[in-house]
C-alpha cells in the first residue's frame, strides 16, 4: 500500500524528535543529520530529493466535486468525486460516489454491489492494480 507523504513540518519535528533520542543514547549527530536518515527511512536518497517530492505542487488530476465517467471493473461508471488524497510517486487516493451502483460479481449466483469506490490513481486517472487480463481495475476518462 502506498502511504501518504507526511508534510515538511511532520518530518523536521520527526527529525527533532529523532536527535533527542539519539542524544540521550549518547549519540551526538546534526538536525540535518537526522533528516537525512529519515528521507532514507521512507525510501529516498537524501533529505533534498524528499523535500522536492514533498513540497512540488503538481496538481491532482480531479478535484472533490469533479464529475468524471470511466470504467470500473469493466463497467462503465459516472460518478462524483468526494475526496482526493495526494500520495507518493505521483499517486492519489481518491473515493468517487457512483451515480448508480455497479454489480462487479463477475459469477450469476451472488451480486456484490458498489455504490462507492476507493482506489488509488495516477495522473492520468488509471490504477495500477489490474484485473486478470490485464486490465486497469479502474480507468478514468480525464479527457476535456
Amino acid at each position: 500500500m502506498i502511504e501518504p507523504l507526511p508534510t515538511p513540518a511532520s518530518l523536521k519535528a520527526q527529525a527533532r524528535r529523532l536527535k533527542t533520542q539519539l542524544e540521550a543514547s549518547g549519540e551526538t549527530i546534526s538536525h540535518s543529520h537526522s533528516l537525512e536518515l529519515l528521507a532514507i527511512h521512507h525510501g529516498y536518497r537524501d533529505w533534498n530529493t524528499l523535500n522536492a517530492i514533498i513540497t512540488r505542487k503538481a496538481p491532482a488530476p480531479v478535484a472533490v466535486g469533479d464529475k468524471v465517467d470511466g470504467r470500473y471493473l469493466s463497467h462503465a461508471i459516472s460518478a462524483t468525486i468526494v475526496s482526493v488524497q495526494p500520495l507518493q510517486l505521483g499517486r492519489y487516493r481518491i473515493q468517487l460516489k457512483l451515480d448508480e451502483a455497479v454489480d462487479v460479481a463477475a459469477s450469476r449466483r451472488f451480486s456484490a454491489w458498489r455504490k462507492q469506490i476507493i482506489a488509488v490513481i495516477d495522473g492520468t486517472g488509471v490504477t495500477a492494480e489490474t484485473t486478470s487480463d490485464g486490465k486497469p481495475h479502474l480507468q478514468l476518462d480525464l479527457s476535456p
